[in-house]
């Protein structure tokens, strides 16, 4: 007969991980900037980072939540910059018409 130690930390980490993924679920906030002003665009970067931390920072340490927060935050890096680049897009069509 053999034992399997370490199923209360796995069932603990997988426990863990289900209540922060429910904490994101939804809304996670509205970020607001001026797609011209690059300080404005880091600055809802930066909120956007704030808020992922708020609601996940006390996950961190799960092994499962900690590369989900750096993705979520690479992820809406990429949205503010995309978005950000649209809008330059759209006014300078504008302009030109």
């Amino acid at each position: 007969m053999f034992k399997i130690t370490g199923l209360d930390s796995l069932q603990k980490t997988l426990s863990e991980a289900q209540t922060a993924l429910e904490a994101v679920n939804g809304e996670l906030g509205t970020l607001t900037f001026n797609p011209e002003d690059p300080a404005s665009i880091e600055a809802a970067i930066a909120e956007s980072e704030r808020l992922v931390d708020e609601r996940l920072g006390t996950y961190a340490g799960n092994t499962i939540v900690r590369p989900l927060i750096q993705q979520m935050k690479d992820a809406f890096r990429t949205a503010v910059v995309e978005r950000a680049a649209e809008a330059r897009v759209k006014g300078e069509e504008a302009d030109g018409e």
